[in-house]
């Protein structure tokens, strides 16, 4: 009597079909990633002195929880933001040290001396949606971006993001101490003084 064999299933490529699904995969599969708002946080200072603001160098912007946006207490539409936060910043209404030799605004009395003492002061409440927490937080930044990029092409020809994309670039040809220099210099003209209080709950 012969003995038979049980059959045996030849399993060698079954490793090479998981391994090339397991690249398929790899290979597909998307990842997802948060994105956010870019902000650098201030130092901890231990003992903060008493700062005396003025009123007038004082910008300030609610968003309610109906998502309204009052701008120095009055209703303002979205797309005005930028051009009254720029027209705050860009006042130049103070005098001997206080004066602002660059700026172009009406020089108002009531309004900010210049950029360096001007705050722009965001309060949101606790409903607000986070879609109109970023807008107004993009037109904001858009009103220091437009005017910096004025004074970076007044002064050396390049926009100011255009600077900043050259400075990330790593086959930018030229000198990238003096291009840091003059960002610098164009942020201190325009230091993005921008305070968030903290949100209400009604």
């Amino acid at each position: 009597m012969t003995r038979r064999l049980a059959p045996s299933v030849n399993a060698g490529s079954m490793a090479d079909i998981a391994f090339l699904l397991l690249i398929f995969f790899l290979v597909s599969t998307t990842i997802e990633t948060d994105a956010g708002i870019s902000r650098k946080l201030p130092p901890l200072i231990e003992d903060t002195p008493d700062i005396v603001i003025r009123e007038r160098n004082l910008f300030r912007v609610e968003i309610n929880k109906f998502d309204e946006l009052l701008v120095e207490d009055i209703r303002m539409d979205i797309k005005d933001l930028k051009n009254a936060a720029m027209a705050f910043l860009d006042n130049g209404g103070g005098s001997g040290e206080d004066a602002c030799t660059y700026c172009k605004g009406n020089g108002d009395l009531k309004s900010s001396d210049n950029p360096e003492t001007a705050i722009i002061s965001l309060t949101n409440n606790r409903e607000t949606s986070y879609a109109m927490y970023i807008a107004v937080q993009n037109e904001l930044v858009a009103a220091y971006n437009e005017l910096r990029n004025r004074e970076a092409r007044r002064m050396y020809g390049i926009s100011f993001v255009d600077m900043e994309k050259n400075l990330k670039d790593v086959r930018y040809g030229g000198d990238k101490n003096i291009l840091k220099a003059r960002i610098k210099k164009i942020q201190s003209m325009y230091p993005e003084k921008l305070s968030e209080a903290e949100p209400k709950n009604q």
